[in-house]
Parts: C-alpha cells; structure tokens; sequence
C-alpha cells in the first residue's frame, strides 16, 4: 500500500501525534510520498525525522498510484491540499491539528483508531461538488476551481458593488453588497455559513447564493440546483473588484463576466464509522452544550 502526505505547518505540540501517525505507517510497511516543503518542515523547525519512502514537489510529481492522501494541519490545509496535488481519484484523509475542523476532522485522540479502520477499509467515500470558475475578458486563475466556494468582493473600503447574477438569461437579483459568495455544500460550513447561510450535506446536489452585507435586508441566501450554470456581472464605483476560489484570490478589472458551474469531477473523501456528518456538526459546533439539555 502506498500515501501520500502532505502539510504546511504545524505547532510542535502536535509532534507527538506525528511521531505515532508516521510509526504506525512505518509498523505496517506503508510505503509514505510526503510534501517535500512539509518534510523540511518537520525537519529544520520540529527537529523531527518523519518516515518516509519518498518525496513529491507539486501534482507533476505526485505519484498518482497512492491509495490515500493524508492531509495534517486544519481545513485550510486540506484545500491547499487540493490545488497543490490535483488528483480527483484518490481520497484525502484529513488529519486536524488545530481546533476546529469539518474536512480535516480526525482529531489528535483518534489517530490511532482512525488509521486502523482506513486501512481495514472501514469508511464510506464522500464525494464533494466542486465549482469550475471561467472569467470571459481575461485569463483564467491558475486551476480555477473551488471546494468550498468562489467570493466576489469589493476593493473599494467605502462603496458598495452591484453583483446581478443569472441563471441563463433569468435574473436572480442585482445585489447591491459589499460582495457575494457561491458556495458548495462542503463550503456551507465555511465562508457562507459565517454569514448566514444554510448548511447541506456533503451529497448535496445545490449551490448557495449568499450576499455579503446587502443593502436590502431582505436579500437573503438561496439554495439553487447544482445543474444551472450562474453569470455574474459586476459593476460600481471602482474600476476593479476581488475574486476568491478558496484560499486564492486575484483582482480583475470591473467588466469582467464570471460563469460558475459544477465541475466535471469530484473530490473524494472518507467518512468513517464513528464520524457520521450531524456527528461532526453538533461536535464542532457544539450543538446542545446547554445544561438544559
């Protein structure tokens, strides 16, 4: 069996929880590809020696016959993961460092329990919609798509932009917002959900439209099917605004169109048996931590 591991940085209190995880890789003749940028990580400031068979540098030398692809750090992590390694066939398995966590949500206590059941196969696989982001009168992002959810935002730290968004030629609504947010429903517990959106799960097969900060109070977020194609237009004060797929963001000039859809592959990711989804959510976001219940 082969993995793939990758990482950025973690505190040195997680060391322990490191040193278990690679020892139980190495107990069990895993043969380990790690980040390389990660392994010198570990090496020069956590003056740790990780196991390891192998190294990658990007997704042009990942080694695409890996059964799984660890991710250690947080959900921000976990999308960097994503970008850096690019193979939609293989599931990432993400390992939480940090607090709190709705992709990477195997915790520190159950690294040893977590690693026994992935590989005695005891987990479903999730597979998570992505958008797929085109700009018409510019170039593409570099790998431009998104987990979690694609942002429009103003630059402008004082006026408002107006966003109409479309499905085809219908109009939803000119927002008038300090910007919009489409999300997945893996990004329903992350940037929309900050801002008053709905949480779906994982299987889902919707997007949310969710404003930032509209004018209209009575602009709220909806739920569309993830089969409708969404234009948005923008226009304001300025002469550029900000776009984000994730972690990535870059300024483009006002009239730039932006289409979204879903795109044509997923992301795959485990599910084991102890971690169902309202599991997760009434963990993380301590649901019923009332002494009345």
């Amino acid at each position: 069996m082969k993995v793939a591991v990758f990482g950025t940085s973690v505190s040195d209190s997680f060391v322990p929880v490191l040193n278990t995880f690679f020892q139980f890789l190495k107990n069990n003749n895993i043969e380990v590809q790690i980040f390389n940028p990660f392994n010198s990580f570990l090496v020069d400031d956590l003056k740790m020696t990780p196991y390891y068979t192998s190294l990658f540098h990007s997704f042009l030398d990942f080694d695409a016959t890996n059964d799984y692809i660890f991710s250690v750090g947080g959900d921000g992590t976990f999308l960097h993961s994503v970008v850096n390694i690019r193979n939609f066939n293989i599931p990432v398995v993400g390992v939480n460092s940090g607090r709190l966590g709705f992709l990477a949500d195997i915790s520190a206590d159950q690294i040893q329990d977590a690693l026994t059941n992935i590989f005695n196969k005891k987990y479903s696989v999730i597979e998570r919609s992505m958008l797929q982001v085109d700009f018409e009168g510019c170039d593409n992002i570099d790998f431009n798509y998104a987990l979690n959810e694609m942002t429009v935002l103003k630059t402008d730290t004082s006026s408002m932009i107006i966003v109409s968004a479309y499905i085809g030629d219908e109009l939803i609504n000119n927002y008038w917002a300090d910007g919009l947010i489409i999300s997945t429903p893996t990004g329903s517990t992350a940037y929309s959900l900050s801002v008053g959106g709905p949480i779906l799960t994982p299987d889902s097969a919707n997007f949310i439209i969710s404003p930032l900060a509209p004018h209209n109070l009575t602009n709220r977020p909806i739920v569309i099917p993830d089969n409708l194609e969404i234009t948005l237009k923008i226009d304001g004060r300025g002469t550029h605004y900000l776009t984000s797929l994730d972690f990535r963001s870059v300024t483009v000039e006002m009239n730039t169109v932006i289409k979204i859809k879903k795109a044509g592959f997923k992301l795959k990711t485990l599910q084991l048996p102890e971690q169902p989804f309202f599991n997760t959510l009434r963990n993380k976001l301590m649901w019923g931590i009332d002494r009345r219940n």
